[in-house]
């Protein structure tokens, strides 16, 4: 007898949030341009406004929110940002010092870096408009200070998404890793077209219709490092994946510490209690952010957003 698939309802309700006039709320009207020859350490991915061809971030000028491409209305999914396709190994990142954030191989001691553990099993990027505060200790992160980089993503649909490509999420749920003493979220999503998006609202709905799916992300988190010489990560909250409720509020903070960063806010209120290591990388993040965003306002040409009342900004959260 041939299965039958009923969607489970979806009770949680979408952030309300304001929208950025000079962000994309999707992948459309966005293409990307090699720079350099591949597997060098020159090569870069750009991304850029179609229509005009400029360079645009992806750290920065995507918006968190998805807003759907024909209505112009925010829908209830994320964009996500595709560092490192399922299926390759190839250690790509957003290089978030750098002009215009573009994605680059990483490197360690002038090599390209690859996972010697092997190909990564799920679509693995980043959330844009997001920052792991490195002055910011979670109260269930043990103690470890964010990352200084945008907030992790896995995203578990079929589909190979590109290096590069942004695509619309359902956020499922979250996994406190600890990766050398500093707090390294790790969101779970799936592809809001994935064949099983309407199927999944919630991070109990993964182990249900994906058996064995959130024990291989953790394995995956736990061993990568050890080909390296390195001893395995570890994890908080008993090595659970929390719900997508936690999950949003994880989200919401690291949203809000990224527009301290760009508005330089961050950066002046720094005290004298954190190390002097710690306020170089804040400093240096949010001069090479706020340089990026400003030539954005200069010289790109952003797609029309629908006004915002100023009291709604001020309550709103900005994705």
């Amino acid at each position: 007898m041939e299965e039958t698939l009923v969607p489970l309802n979806d009770d949680s309700k979408p952030i309300t949030s304001g929208t950025r006039s000079n962000s994309f709320g999707s992948e459309k009207d966005i293409t990307l341009h090699d720079e350099g020859e591949e597997d060098t350490l020159e090569y870069r991915i750009h991304a850029k406004h179609a229509e005009s061809e400029k360079t645009i971030s992806l750290w920065h000028d995507i918006s968190l929110s998805h807003i759907d491409p024909e209505s112009g209305e925010k829908t209830d999914c994320f964009n996500f940002v595709c560092e490192i396709p399922k299926f390759t190994r190839k250690k790509y990142e957003i290089a978030t010092d750098e002009d215009f954030t573009p994605i680059k191989q990483d490197t360690k001691k002038g090599q390209l870096r690859e996972f010697k553990k092997g190909d990564i099993c799920f679509n693995y990027g980043c959330f844009p408009q997001t920052w792991e505060d490195p002055t910011f200790v979670h109260p269930d992160a043990e103690g470890c200070r964010g990352d200084n980089d945008p907030l992790d993503v896995c995203e578990i649909g079929a589909r190979i998404i590109k290096c590069g490509g942004v695509r619309p999420v359902k956020v499922l749920g979250i996994l406190m890793m600890i990766d050398e003493g500093e707090a390294d979220w790790k969101i779970v999503t799936i592809d809001k077209e994935d064949k099983w998006a309407p199927f999944m609202n919630d991070i109990e709905d993964v182990e249900e219709q994906m058996p064995g799916m959130l024990d291989a992300i953790r394995e995956w988190y736990r061993t990568y490092k050890i080909p390296d010489g390195k001893p395995p990560n570890t994890f908080g909250l008993d090595e659970k994946f929390m719900n997508k409720a936690y999950a949003m509020t994880v989200m919401d903070e690291c949203n809000h510490a990224w527009k301290e960063l760009i508005s330089g806010e961050k950066e002046r209120k720094m005290g004298d209690d954190l190390g002097e290591e710690v306020k170089q990388l804040v400093r240096k993040l949010s001069k090479n952010s706020l340089s990026t965003l400003a030539d954005n306002l200069d010289e790109h040409i952003f797609p029309d957003a629908t006004p915002q009342d100023d009291a709604d900004e001020e309550d709103a959260i900005c994705f």
